[in-house]
């Protein structure tokens, strides 16, 4: 295969968890080769079996490897395969694959473990090729940190990185400089609809609005939160909110305890907007507000027929049937979040007495459903309200999964804390939720909040900041 660059190209050594994490990482290397020592062949082999994301990524890669092998002439076994697919356009190198015992691991390591034979055929292919850089890719990092010991150059997995820092996510917010109106309201043009205020503002900082973004100004007479609807060049259309901290905007009893929760608020509860993702620390509230917002337009306006939740089931694996009984009873012990923002939402009408709050506790309880994310696939979802919990422990892949099974009337509200994390290879910037919150920012049927305080307890804010 031809060359693009005189320069040496880049040699790099596959551990098997980046392909069970990404089954295209093979093609994504650009113009540098690419060498599978046959213990990851071996691993892959492993996980093939299973309904799990693991084993399909696993089945995906076998089929890549095979495509591959099958077009090669004999030749190219040993001197190198073209790795490029007639889909992709982008430049590739050549993959190759172990076909001797080419490797030469330490005394210092278990001849007889997985990670360290791939250490050993790194060490080889550095000897034996001394004149190009080689490199082993891993998402373990304790791999790394032994490749490196050793002297083998060692990185992460960066393609599916959407940012190398999480301080740069998009947080849906943006604030608005006191001298805003001076400088962008000279032509203003402002008018009512369905009792809101609209402004028509125009300047230099109009281009770096997104649709559906929240725009604010705090002064001390009167704050100004708006909403971005519209942008055309330099030209913004401006919609002010509806005050959900007010008792008489009340959603299910529950109002607004800060500027982010209003702000997120004004999203739920907008039906044209089909995607929703909040991100927050424990006790931001957002359970409590998605719940109150999901029992207002599943139960009172009629917008859906009902409520599906899930999350990662993350300490059991994949595979939930250690639990007794229905996929629904398997679910509950995850979903503690879920009874304990029933109950503060159950609390909220003073007035109905226990009989009443009993028969609303009866009528909400049928309107919810508990699904495990194992049995996404396939189903399509009409009218529903689905709400994804810790979806920070999600990959890219696997969120597509999910949002994908949305159809027609159907809201997707994703919960998270990309803080906590508790998926192995997972990290703030391959998370699937900063991948959604980055890939949906600006369009027309979506909406982002970050919320910042916490509204717990005293005890909990304190404990948030100092341990």
């Amino acid at each position: 295969m031809a060359r693009k660059s005189a320069q040496p190209t880049k040699l790099f050594v596959l551990d098997t968890n980046v392909l069970l994490h990404d089954p295209t990482s093979l093609f994504q290397f650009e113009e540098h080769d690419v060498f599978l020592p046959m213990v990851t062949v071996e691993e892959l082999d492993n996980n093939k079996k299973g309904m799990t994301e693991v084993a399909r990524n696993a089945r995906q890669v076998s089929r890549f490897l095979d495509e591959i092998i099958s077009r090669a002439k004999k030749a190219d076994i040993t001197s190198g395969i073209p790795l490029a697919r007639e889909t992709l356009r982008t430049p590739s190198g050549l993959l190759f694959l172990q076909t001797l015992n080419g490797s030469s691991i330490p005394a210092t390591l278990a001849g007889d473990k997985a990670d360290n034979q791939i250490l050993g055929v790194a060490l080889e292919l550095k000897r034996a090729q001394p004149q190009r850089a080689v490199i082993l890719v891993s998402k373990d990092i304790n791999m790394r940190i032994k490749a490196r010991a050793l002297g083998v150059e060692a990185e992460d997995y960066f393609n599916d990185k959407v940012l190398e820092d999480a301080d740069l996510l998009y947080t849906g917010t943006l604030e608005l400089p006191h001298d805003f109106w001076e400088s962008h309201g000279k032509d203003m043009k402002s008018w009512q609809e369905q009792g809101r205020t609209l402004y028509s503002v125009q300047g230099p900082l109009v281009p770096q609005f997104l649709l559906n973004q929240f725009v604010y100004q705090e002064q001390d007479d009167k704050p100004f939160y708006a909403q971005v609807k519209e942008r055309n060049g330099q030209t913004a259309i401006l919609q002010t909110l509806k005050d959900y901290t007010s008792q008489k905007n009340n959603v299910w009893g529950i109002s607004a305890a800060n500027r982010e929760q209003n702000f997120a608020l004004n999203l739920l509860m907008n039906p044209d907007l089909d995607f929703i993702t909040l991100l927050g620390q424990a006790g931001t509230g957002k359970t409590l507000l998605t719940l109150a917002a999901g029992l207002m337009q599943t139960l009172e306006h009629k917008l859906y027929s009902e409520i599906i939740m899930t999350r990662v089931t993350v300490p059991v694996g994949e595979d939930i049937g250690f639990l007794p009984g229905t996929e629904e009873e398997k679910m509950t012990p995850w979903m503690g979040a879920l009874e304990d923002n029933l109950d503060v939402l159950n609390k909220t009408d003073d007035e109905a007495g226990d009989w009443g709050r009993a028969a609303t506790r009866d009528l909400v309880r049928s309107r919810i459903k508990i699904k495990s994310l194992n049995f996404m696939r396939g189903r399509t979802f009409l009218n529903k309200y689905l709400i994804i919990d810790e979806a920070q422990n999600l990959t890219p892949k696997q969120m597509k999964t999910l949002i994908t099974r949305a159809g027609p009337g159907t809201k997707v509200v994703c919960l998270g804390n990309i803080a906590q994390i508790d998926t192995p290879y997972l990290t703030e910037g391959s998370s699937g939720l900063t991948y959604v919150v980055d890939r949906f920012k600006g369009w027309r049927h979506s909406g982002h909040i970050t919320l910042q305080r916490g509204e717990r307890s005293r005890l909990a804010d304190y404990a948030a900041e100092v341990l």
